[in-house]
């Protein structure tokens, strides 16, 4: 610790007088883009010969930055990752408001009071801006003073908690996925254009409320339009020492499957393939622009996605379990070489690709194998532009910093929790436990095996007996694999080394029990009794 202290140290004071020499500010702006569902084997400097996907502009940054291999999600879901990146604290902890209804009418996934990115980088004098996929839950205003819904929604009037409530001082958002109704754009929380339509498109065919003209193939090109209107409107500002920080929230390659006209046939896979090669224009559009702007030498850029890709995405426009298995017969992994898709507690659902290019501060052509987690993200950039949080705010997010400017050095994070759909996943150095016997998936959608249900049927049969709590708590029950050994997740190691697979839940224990990840006085969670074991199937611990 004391070690890594100095570094940052050394790091901070030298990075401020290389940064200071491109002009007035000594910060830098950020662009913070996350794709939705992308793989880390969808994206050619992580997939090698095992993608069969041009992403030119990805792989650029790659070469002229730091890629990161051992970056992870908290889940293998899409709003508890949003969360996480939000507020710096494991969605687990994390009390939502409880209101709202279905899909993209889903209610706020925190309170109005909770400290957010958006909230630390304004108070640090950053412009703030958020462009893309919301998915953190809004309130509405209704027609009958009921929970939002289908039907009731009164679009005239603006949110009365979305991004400007949460620290965004400019936001452009889809309040859920590009499958979810409502389909509707919110600028600065009020809603975009009339909507008086019902739509939906082919993935799952949700029909529900949409604005009269949208269409789900131009979201990509209007979020990437509003980004470069973004950098260009506060590019002057910037430039004389008014920093501003972007996110940027694609909603590719997520269902539906819709690259735009002049997008299709590009790539020699299929739609999905012209998708993903849409989505990573978007960033060389972000790149593009940055440079147009004289604001490229000056702007810490990171690109990452939410979590692994959704097996049942594919080159039809159709959700269709294992879709994504018959791009694996021709050769592309969106896995890359883990094991697992999204909603698993495998790698393929949890691992993410992770780009960072900061000129003058991170050597180009580097790669980092240390652990980090999205959830790093506010911390990290607390200690960039000097922000001095809390001791209780963002408790469980780790600066990176120091990597940026060695990555061989000790990881800053020892250890890290996340998630399936199901079940709960400890990872400490090499080791990874999996609490649960299978892939903590349902399997409603393919691809993840063994599906949940399957798998503790088998474990309870090989137990012999009715378990105890306790019981849950080791093999047969757990897995436990070495990363390092065992990159794709092939040989559950949990009987045989039980003494890591103790020393593991206790550390899962004490996480929980802290109501931090960080060094601190104890917190407490929104939620008194958190339970890891909460969706242990019934039928385990019947006589």
């Amino acid at each position: 610790m004391k070690r890594t202290l100095i570094l940052l140290a050394f790091f901070f004071a030298t990075t401020l007088d290389a940064v200071a020499a491109e002009g007035p500010s000594t910060r830098p702006n950020v662009v913070y883009i996350m794709a939705d569902d992308l793989g880390i084997g969808d994206v050619g400097c992580f997939g090698g010969d095992r993608c069969k996907i041009d992403t030119p502009h990805i792989d650029a940054l790659a070469s002229q930055g730091m890629r990161f291999t051992d970056a992870h999600a908290v889940a293998s879901v899409c709003v508890p990752v949003r969360v996480s990146i939000m507020t710096g604290r494991y969605p687990w902890r994390v009390r939502g408001e409880g209101r709202g209804g279905p899909w993209g009418f889903l209610g706020p996934r925190f309170p109005a009071s909770q400290f957010t990115l958006g909230k630390m980088m304004q108070a640090a004098g950053y412009r703030t801006g958020y462009v893309g996929k919301w998915h953190l839950g809004t309130l509405m205003h209704t027609l009958d003073g009921k929970n939002q819904g289908l039907e009731n929604v009164d679009y005239t009037k603006p949110l009365a908690m979305g991004p400007p409530q949460c620290g965004w001082d400019d936001s452009f958002i889809l309040p859920g996925s590009l499958d979810m109704y409502p389909y509707v754009f919110v600028r600065d929380g009020r809603f975009v254009g009339s909507v008086t339509a019902r739509k939906g498109w082919s993935a799952f065919n949700r029909v529900g409320p949409a604005e009269k003209d949208f269409e789900d193939y131009k979201v990509l090109d209007t979020f990437s339009g509003q980004a470069e209107r973004f950098i260009a409107e506060n590019a002057a500002a910037a430039r004389q020492g008014k920093p501003f920080i972007l996110y940027f929230a694609l909603t590719a390659p997520h269902t539906p499957t819709c690259p735009r006209p002049d997008f299709q046939g590009k790539s020699d896979l299929g739609l999905y393939g012209d998708f993903v090669m849409e989505a990573d224009d978007c960033v060389g559009r972000v790149v593009k622009a940055l440079a147009q702007h004289g604001l490229d030498r000056n702007t810490l850029l990171i690109v990452t996605s939410d979590h692994g890709p959704a097996a049942y995405a594919g080159n039809t426009r159709e959700a269709i379990p294992g879709n994504l298995q018959q791009l694996e017969k021709k050769g592309h992994y969106s896995a890359g070489i883990y094991r697992g898709y999204k909603f698993s507690v495998y790698e393929g659902g949890l691992r993410v690709p992770f780009v960072v290019r900061w000129p003058g501060v991170v050597k180009p052509g580097t790669q980092c194998d240390r652990l980090v987690g999205l959830n790093d993200l506010m911390r990290t950039l607390a200690d960039i532009t000097g922000h001095a949080l809390s001791a209780e705010q963002a408790p469980d997010s780790i600066s990176f910093l120091p990597l940026l400017s060695d990555p061989t050095i000790e990881a800053p994070r020892e250890s890290m929790v996340m998630q399936s759909t199901h079940h709960w996943v400890i990872r400490r150095g090499p080791w990874k436990l999996a609490l649960c016997p299978g892939s903590g998936a349902s399997g409603n959608w393919g691809g993840n095996t063994p599906v949940s249900n399957d798998a503790w049927k088998a474990a309870r049969a090989e137990f012999g007996r009715r378990p105890t709590p306790d019981d849950l708590r080791a093999a047969p029950f757990v897995q436990l694999f070495n990363l390092d050994d065992d990159p794709r997740e092939k040989s559950n190691v949990a009987s045989g080394h039980p003494e890591i697979v103790e020393e593991l839940v206790k550390l899962l224990d004490q996480r929980i029990e802290s109501g931090r990840s960080t060094p601190g006085k104890k917190l407490d969670n929104d939620f008194p009794n958190v339970n890891y074991h909460a969706r242990v199937p019934p039928f385990v611990l019947r006589p």
